[in-house]
């Protein structure tokens, strides 16, 4: 069975407890990243760029505790929580806001392990039916487009990340950048790796939204604000994100009298 690469946050306002829990996760090949908090804040500062799998969550801490971090966060889009706690009058609720496990303080690392074990089981249940459900998605859409007349252009494409596959709305690309056999998608402010071709990718994609300005980068049509000329033929793009990327007298024909779909 393959390795999950896990990210886990530890949060804890007691620095040995979360030394304590880091250093059970680091023996566990499946854990990739172990990011840790010191308080409720900074707990949902983290959590609310979702990037982690697994949570080991102190109920008691001091501003927001445990239960106030979950309460600040969309329910749907949760991590796997493991709530843990010195005390045992919160079990209930813990299961009450859907916690995964409950570590009742001072655990020993056998216990430590029964927990990780389940949460490991939960989180490739989830992603197996994740992949299945994008996999499924995705025939459905080439299917929709085998069609006659005219030829479909990619509305989202599927991008695979930390063992999580997820679609990119097509529209919310900003701008594509060359990179060898790869190409990086610039979605929202975030990054993403699609192992196809630059010249690949641009015949999937609607020529009345998508331009090439260069050699190395294609741009949204609907995200240039602003051109300017820059030195020996060659102009300037502004985008909405304040990037710029040079239009280069080869593809200079590629923007004029286009609009905005």
């Amino acid at each position: 069975m393959s390795a999950l690469k896990l990210a886990v946050l530890v949060v804890d306002d007691e620095p040995p407890a979360r030394r304590k829990i880091r250093r059970f996760l680091e023996a566990d090949p499946d854990i990739e990243t172990i990011d840790e908090a010191g308080d409720g804040r900074a707990a949902l500062r983290a959590l609310q760029k979702g990037r982690h799998d697994l949570v080991f969550l102190d109920v008691q801490m001091p501003a927001l505790d445990g239960f106030g971090v979950i309460e600040e966060l969309d329910r749907d889009t949760l991590p796997e929580i493991v709530f843990v706690t010195a005390h045992d009058d919160y079990a209930i609720k813990a299961f009450q806001v859907r916690a995964l496990d409950y570590l009742l303080k001072p655990f020993d690392e056998k216990r430590f392990r029964q927990s990780l074990a389940r949460a490991k089981q939960h989180i490739r249940m989830d992603r197996t039916a994740e992949l299945a459900g994008a996999v499924e998605s995705l025939v459905e859409e080439i299917k929709a487009g085998g069609g006659g007349g005219a030829p479909r252009h990619l509305e989202r494409i599927m991008v695979k990340s930390g063992g999580r596959v997820f679609f990119v709305k097509t529209r919310e690309i900003s701008w594509i950048e060359a990179a060898a056999n790869y190409v990086k998608l610039y979605v929202l402010g975030d990054e993403h790796l699609l192992r196809e071709t630059l010249e690949g990718l641009e015949k999937k994609l609607d020529p009345g939204r998508f331009a090439r300005v260069h050699r190395s980068h294609i741009v949204n049509i609907d995200h240039v604000t602003e051109m300017y000329h820059w030195s020996h033929g060659d102009y300037m793009i502004v985008l909405k994100d304040g990037t710029e990327l040079k239009l280069s007298r080869r593809y200079r024909g590629s923007l004029p009298n286009r609009t905005s779909t």
